[in-house]
């Protein structure tokens, strides 16, 4: 489902996503804050396959957001960016794939029927960003997407080297690329509070995932 929509400054639609990137992405949660600084996604198995389990449900599935926007993304400028995403996140999604297999099997949680239930309810809710009719909301959640991928990025590799998996180079567009684009759309159409709606909710959406795997690695612990 969508969540709470949030008050927008006036300001460079670039400068709005950069803002929330930072302050709500992945990068900024508590349990990858922490993660990263203990090495913890490395070090617990069982976190770390978790965490790639679930991420490949929201986006290891074809067609995922980025394809699904692509086909309602009309901004001219935005064209050569959506052709890198599109291209950048199929590799994303096979080097994804690589590490959940050799990450091994989901591990036993409680309440397990009920995280699905959730993660199915965020899968639908990211579909609907992609396939938003309102102008420049897929192009939002996509390249939040793409920002918020370069702090997932980094997990991902740190248990691909513990588990011996090739990395791999990503060629998603870079951040200085993505906003870069979006200050190009919004010179062009008058949609920087849908794109910054959209971002929201996809951040959003990944903020939930997070709060989910923390308390799942917390139930595993206490058991």
């Amino acid at each position: 489902m969508y969540m709470q929509a949030r008050s927008f400054e006036p300001c460079a639609t670039s400068e709005s996503i950069a803002i929330l990137a930072a302050a709500e992405g992945t990068s900024a949660h508590g349990y990858c804050r922490d993660a990263r600084r203990t090495d913890g996604f490395v070090r617990n198995a069982a976190d770390f396959a978790d965490a790639v389990h679930h991420l490949s449900f929201l986006h290891g599935q074809v067609s995922g957001l980025i394809d699904q926007a692509a086909a309602r993304i009309v901004d001219n400028e935005a064209r050569s960016w959506l052709v890198a995403a599109v291209d950048g996140f199929a590799r994303e999604r096979a080097y994804l794939s690589a590490v959940v297999v050799a990450a091994g099997p989901m591990p036993s949680t409680p309440g397990q029927a009920q995280v699905t239930t959730i993660v199915a309810q965020q899968c639908r809710a990211l579909l609907m960003l992609a396939r938003s009719d309102r102008h420049g909301c897929a192009l939002g959640a996509a390249a939040a997407l793409v920002l918020d991928w370069a702090a997932i990025r980094r997990i991902l590799d740190g248990g691909a080297a513990r588990l011996s998996v090739d990395m791999r180079e990503c060629r998603l567009p870079t951040q200085d690329e993505t906003l870069a684009m979006l200050d190009a759309v919004e010179a062009e159409s008058p949609s920087a509070r849908a794109i910054q709606f959209g971002a929201s909710q996809l951040f959003g959406q990944h903020r939930g995932l997070w709060d989910l795997l923390q308390s799942r690695g917390r139930l595993r612990r206490d058991l």
